[in-house]
């Protein structure tokens, strides 16, 4: 009954997951989860957790949490929100900061910047998304060649850019590419932008630098952590967002009521206790993914040099449509995305070291035999 659906709706392309998979045995490295699993102390803590307790609601704003982290942080509560994983608060400020365009020009390039949600190209494919669902226009600007940021005097050359839009998504280091992008940069174009600028940081924690304190600097600046990526816990879903508590009390006024579930918030809590293990864990992901850099390279692939626990890879030989499906009928799973900018390469999560030497061995034998 199509008719008792809005047309937006109706033309929404929605968000595609990475695969799940199936059967059994898969080498699953197309989701950018950490190969290692939480912490002793965590999994305690969850358990302990499961009690009476659980047919109670939970800390309606992650108060103890919140606090924990704004210690961590260095920052004042009031400038923390918690979220049902980053991607909720992301959906959040494309409430609270951007007005929609309307049904003829949702999805469009920008229109008037009020109503403009923009990003760079390529990165997290979640942002159109945002914006188709919200109803507001989009500015899609790409990036260089080499996946760098272009400069601000860049932007303001290449014209294309909107300063002045209601709502910018930089992810800080970038996804799908995997990289980091210089705090210069970033400081200068947070300057350089009128409306909110939101610094999706999932994969910070396998980077160099971070762009924290450009959200403490900045009263137009938000920061997005999560504790999927580095921190094991996609299962929990709990993200946050650091910055102007203007800001932040917007992003609390139209939240859910009890948006973080308190087994996560009981995780997030245990995790904090725990750093010491996540930080070595950083460490042996990020040899790893040196090692598979240096081997990949030298079987022939192009490798882009990456800050995050991924990957992005061109492939030598047949496409990397191609790649993918002989790696998935060798029961290995990695990611490929049919965007003009990445058609060509491979996003490649960074697994256990037995898991990657499954995946070289298996590399060597596809490169023998025609494909």
């Amino acid at each position: 009954m199509p008719n008792l659906i809005r047309p937006l709706v109706q033309r929404l392309k929605p968000y595609v997951p990475g695969e799940q998979p199936k059967i059994k045995g898969l080498i699953k490295l197309n989701t950018n989860e950490n190969p290692y699993p939480p912490s002793d102390k965590v999994i305690k803590a969850i358990q302990k957790a499961v009690d009476g307790r659980l047919r109670l609601y939970p800390n309606p704003t992650s108060e103890p949490l919140r606090e924990k982290l704004a210690r961590l942080h260095g920052c004042k509560v009031e400038q923390i929100i918690l979220g049902n994983g980053s991607d909720e608060l992301l959906a959040l400020a494309t409430r609270a900061f951007t007005e929609p365009a309307g049904q003829v020009a949702a999805g469009k390039v920008r229109t008037n910047p009020a109503s403009t949600i923009q990003y760079f190209v390529p990165s997290y494919s979640l942002y159109p998304v945002l914006a188709d669902i919200h109803g507001a226009a989009r500015n899609e600007v790409a990036l260089n060649p080499d996946f760098s940021m272009p400069s601000v005097d860049a932007l303001r050359r290449g014209g294309r850019w909107d300063f002045k839009a209601s709502l910018t998504f930089v992810t800080t280091p970038n996804a799908p590419s995997g990289t980091a992008y210089q705090q210069g940069d970033l400081d200068a174009l947070c300057q350089a932008q009128k409306g909110v600028v939101v610094l999706d940081e999932a994969y910070v924690d396998f980077a160099r630098e971070h762009s924290l304190g450009l959200a403490l600097k900045h009263s137009n600046v938000l920061v997005a952590r999560t504790f999927s990526k580095a921190y094991s816990l996609c299962f929990q879903r709990v993200g946050y967002l650091v910055g102007n508590p203007e800001l932040v009390e917007a992003l609390n006024k139209i939240k859910d009521s009890y948006n973080v579930n308190g087994l996560g918030q009981v995780a997030a809590l245990a995790t904090l206790e725990d750093l010491p293990y996540y930080r070595a864990n950083f460490q042996k992901v990020i040899a790893t993914r040196d090692r598979l850099s240096r081997e990949l390279t030298t079987l022939g692939f192009h490798v882009q040099p990456s800050q995050t626990n991924f990957i992005l890879a061109r492939p030598p030989g047949p496409p990397a449509q191609q790649w993918l499906e002989s790696l998935r009928k060798n029961r290995i799973l990695v990611r490929w995305f049919n965007l003009p900018e990445v058609k060509d390469w491979l996003r490649i999560t960074i697994g256990t070291d037995r898991e990657i030497s499954r995946l070289l061995r298996t590399v060597k034998t596809l490169l023998k035999k025609p494909q």
